[in-house]
C-alpha cells in the first residue's frame, strides 16, 4: 500500500475507446489529484483505449477471455494481473464484462464502475434505450461500487441528464458520456483524497478512518 504522501494507485480496466480513462488521467495532472494510474487492463487487443494509455506512458496489457479455457480461468487470470499493480482502486472504464468471484473478494468495496442512467432506475446493457422507452424527462449516469450483481453496488456519486423531446438513443448518450467522464474523475479524486465508508447501500466519501491510505491498511 501506498504510503499517506503517495498518490493512491489505480488500476483501470477498458474494453473500448478509453474516453473514460483519458478523463482519469487527465485529472492526474493536477498535483493534488490525489490518484495515478500505474495499468490499464484490456480484455481485447484492439481496444483504441490501449493506445491513449501508451501515450501517458502507463503500462498496458490484455486479458482476453479467448486465451482461456474457461470463464473461472480468466476470472482468476484478470484478478492476478490486477493484482501485479498493487491497487488501491480498481476503475472500470468502459470495461463490458462482469467482474468475478476472484477480484471481488480481492478489491471488493475498492472497485468501481460507471453506469448512463440514475440507479437503480435502467438498470442492464441498455440503460439509455429504456429511459428513452420510459419516458423519463430526466436521465443521468451514476458511478458505483460494484458487487455480485448487475448495476447492484451501492452507488458513490450521481449526476442528471435532462432528456429532450427529439433526443435518439445515440444523441442522449452522448450527452450522458460528457457528464459521465467529468463524474467518474471528479468521484475517483474525492474518494482517495478524502476516502469512504459503506454502511448497506449507503456510501459515505470523506471519512477518513476509512481513508485507503491509512495505517491499517498498509
Amino acid at each position: 500500500m501506498t504510503n499517506s504522501t503517495a498518490p493512491a494507485r489505480l488500476v483501470v480496466l477498458i474494453s473500448g475507446a478509453g474516453s473514460t480513462m483519458r478523463a482519469v488521467l487527465e485529472a492526474q495532472r493536477d498535483p493534488g489529484y490525489g490518484a495515478s494510474v500505474v495499468a490499464v487492463i484490456s480484455d481485447r487487443a484492439d481496444a483504441a483505449g490501449l493506445e491513449i494509455a501508451r501515450e501517458h506512458a502507463v503500462p498496458t496489457s490484455v486479458v482476453a477471455l479467448s486465451d482461456f479455457s474457461d470463464r473461472e480461468a480468466w476470472d482468476r487470470a484478470l484478478a492476478e494481473e490486477v493484482e501485479r499493480h498493487e491497487p488501491d482502486l480498481v476503475v472500470l472504464a468502459g470495461f463490458m464484462r462482469l467482474i468475478g468471484a476472484p477480484s471481488l473478494t480481492r478489491f471488493g468495496g475498492r472497485i468501481v464502475n460507471t453506469h448512463p442512467a440514475l440507479l437503480p432506475a435502467y438498470p442492464g446493457a441498455h440503460g439509455v434505450r429504456d429511459a428513452l422507452a420510459g419516458g423519463a424527462k430526466v436521465t443521468g449516469c451514476t458511478v458505483m461500487l460494484v458487487d455480485e450483481g448487475v448495476d447492484t453496488g451501492p452507488i458513490v456519486a450521481q449526476a442528471a441528464v435532462e432528456v429532450w423531446d427529439d433526443d435518439t438513443e445515440s444523441s442522449l448518450h452522448e450527452r450522458i458520456k460528457t457528464v459521465e467522464r467529468s463524474l467518474v474523475a471528479a468521484t475517483v479524486g474525492r474518494m482517495v483524497r478524502e476516502g469512504w465508508s459503506v454502511d448497506g447501500r449507503r456510501v459515505t466519501v470523506g471519512d477518513t478512518a476509512k481513508n485507503l491510505n491509512t495505517e491499517d491498511d498498509a
